[in-house]
């Protein structure tokens, strides 16, 4: 577990998700209306974001091909990040992120920081050593995963919808070798 200020980094068992759907959704709710593209659009309802969590990850994380864990201060979530291991057979090194989200009322904080430190001690610990993932080109997150270590492989143009309206925005998929 890392510690930042306050804050501590925890994998959220499958017995806890459904419990703690209300403030998963919490979350995810306020990073989708303040702008961040991690597959939904407006409208977006807080019932819209509980169902991810409950319909997608929680029969995911019962099955063990995923991981949740959450940055909580003061007892609650401030942020979340999943590691998705179901690779194909031939990718049994590989390790995929998602959701890397922090509340806007707990960002600047080093919380996204702290969650993927725990993320890559946990994929190192599944016998991970290559970890993919995307982020929309030229978000707030993409120097971040730069400064994390994890390098460009390539841009797709007009990879999803942007949040807010019918444009289409870019992606960056990056890895990083652990």
């Amino acid at each position: 577990m890392i510690a930042v200020p306050q804050t501590t980094i925890a994998i959220l068992p499958a017995n806890d998700i459904a419990r703690r759907a209300r403030e998963l959704a919490a979350v995810l709710h306020a990073c989708v209306h303040a702008g961040a593209s991690v597959n939904f659009i407006l409208p977006f309802s807080e019932d819209d974001a509980g169902g991810f969590w409950i319909q997608k990850v929680l029969p995911a994380v019962c099955a063990g091909a995923r991981t949740l864990l959450v940055a909580e201060i003061g007892g609650r979530i401030a942020g979340t990040v999943l590691l998705d291991v179901d690779t194909p057979p031939n990718q049994p090194h590989r390790a995929e992120v998602s959701k890397l989200l922090v509340h806007p009322d707990f960002r600047r904080r080093g919380i996204a920081r702290a969650l993927m430190a725990d993320l890559e001690r946990l994929a190192r610990a599944m016998g991970r050593s290559l970890i993919t993932l995307d982020t929309r080109t030229g978000d707030a997150a993409e120097p971040l995963y730069a400064s994390l270590g994890y390098q460009a492989a390539g841009v797709i143009p007009g990879y999803c919808r942007d949040p807010f309206d019918h444009t289409l925005d870019s992606t960056t998929i990056m890895f990083k070798a652990l």
